[in-house]
């Protein structure tokens, strides 16, 4: 049919896939997203072709506060990374992008240098919407990006919560990201980030210079109340300037010491093992959960016993045991 493009074949991406070809690597990414079954089935094959190639990247979770300068910091993260030799993926976890209509790296105007770079890959965040969804393309981009030679991916999430966790179970290194002044700010700060940590940065350096001895104090404290998630490894607390690319070279010595001391201790192959495992879980839940709101008798029964638990009538025991029953 006239205009129809023809679409690439499983081999035709895995090998545009592992020679590098950005717009194959796209198309690949774009066929994982799409929640259309007949693709799923064709994404799986391709990530499972490309497994065995993946692996060799060290992932970074990066998070902070709303103003924290995230975008200029990545930014400048990932081209000082660029400048060492290295090739750098940006992905994103923004389970608010459906509503909101687009991700925080949307249109890449933020990071306009990064996205110029041959050496550099920013992905959007799917705009699914759904925490599941995003996490789960976000985990299996990160499969063909490191199947396409990029050896360092930066998940930046975006949001509160849930997010958060989710992307620290997809990553080797967690960094959450300060501004000074943390007097104040660790009043609103949840503990459960600091407890994801595996090092704080103090940004915006530069501009906050005489209030950065206090706040690395403040920040070192609070830490110290936290149990360490790893024996080897108590969590830093550096100062960097995401602008002026202040501090970088130091925070990144960091993370590659990190590796190092989780690598030799065998903690970063269990923590990626544990990691998997927590995956399969997540997905199995998501599966089950696909499968029974899709069930037409489900669906045809459902707004009857939700009124019937709005109006009293109904305990939720009961209702959940009726459209349970449904199914089995």
């Amino acid at each position: 049919m006239a205009g129809t493009v023809k679409q690439p074949t499983v081999d035709e991406l895995y090998d545009g896939v592992r020679a590098g070809n950005r717009a194959l690597i796209g198309r690949a990414i774009t066929l994982i997203e799409s929640r259309n079954p007949k693709h799923q089935e064709k994404a799986q094959d391709l990530l499972h072709k490309l497994l065995p190639h993946s692996g060799g990247a060290q992932r970074v979770g990066i998070s902070g506060v709303p103003g924290v300068g995230k975008s200029t910091f990545i930014e400048g993260l990932g081209m000082w990374l660029v400048d060492a030799g290295h090739k750098v993926a940006v992905l994103a976890v923004d389970p608010s992008s459906g509503r909101t209509g687009g991700s925080i790296l949307g249109d890449k105007t933020r990071m306009e240098k990064l996205s110029a770079c041959d050496d550099a890959f920013i992905r959007p965040s799917p705009s699914s919407g759904v925490l599941g969804g995003v996490a789960r393309a976000t985990r299996e981009t990160m499969v063909v990006l490191e199947a396409a030679g990029f050896d360092v991916v930066l998940v930046e999430t975006v949001g509160t919560g849930q997010s958060e966790t989710m992307v620290s179970d997809m990553v080797d290194f967690f960094l959450v990201l300060m501004l000074p002044g943390a007097g104040d700010e660790l009043q609103g700060i949840k503990k459960g980030i600091l407890e994801l940590a595996d090092m704080v940065a103090i940004n915006k350096a530069d501009i906050f210079a005489e209030k950065l001895k206090q706040a690395v104090r403040e920040y070192k404290s609070a830490l110290h109340i936290l149990t360490d998630a790893s024996p080897s490894w108590h969590p830093p607390v550096v100062t960097c300037s995401g602008l002026k690319g202040e501090g970088v070279p130091e925070l990144w010595g960091q993370i590659e010491k990190h590796a190092r001391i989780m690598t030799e201790s065998g903690e970063r192959e269990t923590r990626r093992t544990e990691q998997r495992l927590t995956w399969l879980d997540a997905q199995v839940r998501d599966r089950l959960l696909q499968s029974f709101y899709g069930n037409e008798g489900v669906r045809s029964a459902l707004p009857e016993l939700k009124r019937a638990v709005s109006e009293g009538e109904l305990t939720v025991s009961a209702a959940a045991e009726k459209l349970l029953s449904i199914t089995k």
